[in-house]
């Protein structure tokens, strides 16, 4: 029992950085931004209208929500901003799982 904890501990700080990207991810697509919320952006609490990184949010959840028109007019790159986040996402779970193979691999 200790041993599989042990994996899967390993295992999720191992790919640590690649669940956080798919929670942020996750959290932006069951998320809608019609609504009046609290926000964690410092430049929204300080008073400023705008902040690149909220309209990034935005439009990635506008796209996650089919309404990809709203999301390039509010940020542009909120499209290019999945695409490298997904590709990431993807890079940190392949690569840690091809070095588990080639140190099984060795040992054989």
């Amino acid at each position: 029992m200790k041993s599989k904890l042990k994996t899967v501990t390993k295992f999720f700080l191992r790919n640590l950085e690649g669940f956080i990207w798919l929670f942020a991810l996750l959290s932006l697509a069951f998320t809608y931004h019609t609504e009046q919320h609290y926000s964690f952006c410092i430049f929204h609490n300080l008073g400023f209208k705008y902040c690149p990184g909220c309209g990034v949010g935005h439009a990635i959840s506008y796209f996650f929500h089919g309404e990809f028109a709203k999301s390039i007019s509010t940020h542009p790159f909120g499209v290019v901003a999945i695409i490298i986040l997904s590709h990431r996402i993807y890079t940190i779970f392949t690569q840690n799982n091809e070095i588990k193979y080639k140190l099984n691999t060795k040992k054989s």
